[in-house]
């Protein structure tokens, strides 16, 4: 990789990701890439493959969805500001995160937990409707 005055020209896609706070740990960022979890400018890459500046990346992380622009390169993990700063999201890829995350809250609303354990019935209920499932 190349050196400029301002840092590195070019730094691996899964140290990236671990620095710019995608994924917890480097491992986890490079299977996330491994099993199309990201792609670069609509292709799958290599863990190792060379990001840059300006590089557009979709990153899928659970049921969430970025699509970002690297705007600045970090081999080190810093703090979460130090981290936002490494990217750009896209408006349309926040609103939508958005509504996701309003659909969820939705889908929960009405789900009250139980107020106690239960009791033996209910343990022989759940698990004969667990075997139905299995059929």
């Amino acid at each position: 990789m190349t050196e400029t005055q301002h840092g590195p020209a070019a730094i691996r896609l899964d140290v990236w990701l671990w620095a710019a706070r995608f994924f917890r740990t480097r491992s986890l960022a490079k299977h996330a890439v491994e099993t199309g979890k990201v792609e670069i400018g609509g292709q799958r890459p290599k863990s190792s493959r060379a990001v840059r500046i300006g590089d557009a990346l979709r990153v899928q992380r659970g049921e969430e969805i970025f699509e970002i622009g690297v705007r600045g390169l970090s081999d080190t993990r810093g703090p979460a500001g130090v981290a936002q700063a490494l990217y750009e999201e896209t408006d349309a890829s926040r609103r939508a995160r958005e509504e996701q995350r309003l659909q969820r809250a939705a889908a929960r609303d009405g789900y009250l937990p139980p107020e106690h354990k239960p009791d033996k019935r209910a343990r022989r209920l759940i698990r004969a409707l667990g075997d139905i499932d299995a059929l």
